[in-house]
């Protein structure tokens, strides 16, 4: 049976990988990964950080994921939320909706939803 996740993906529009770099590498301190040369000319681009890893796939006829959504656990949750506003992106906090956990949403540059939960 299931024993975790490779990868969760998140569409982009055609020709938007390098804001997709500026927001997750530059931002959010992922590191990108090489993609397979036979899967590099679909554009797009993938990033790691911790045991997270997130694939930008290019979506012809892009439409953003206002609802689903990776959640990703960071260490301290006030110092990403602050440095996601500072980038004049806004946040929603949404603490304890599940018991204990404190999280926030916010969407990357293309509209889509993310959301980091304290680990």
């Amino acid at each position: 049976m299931i024993v975790g996740y490779d990868h969760v993906q998140v569409a982009i529009p055609s020709g938007a990988e390098s804001v997709a770099r500026d927001y997750y590498g530059g931002l959010l301190g992922m590191i990108e990964l090489p993609k397979p040369a036979r899967l590099a000319a679909r554009g797009g681009c993938w990033f790691t950080a911790g045991a997270a890893v997130l694939h930008l796939g290019v979506e012809a006829d892009f439409r953003p994921a206002r609802k689903a959504h990776p959640a990703f656990i960071v260490q301290d949750l006030d110092v990403v939320e602050r440095t996601v506003r500072l980038a004049g992106h806004e946040t929603t906090r949404s603490d304890n909706e599940i018991q204990g956990v404190l999280r926030f949403h916010t969407f990357d540059p293309f509209g889509n939803r993310l959301e980091f939960q304290q680990a």
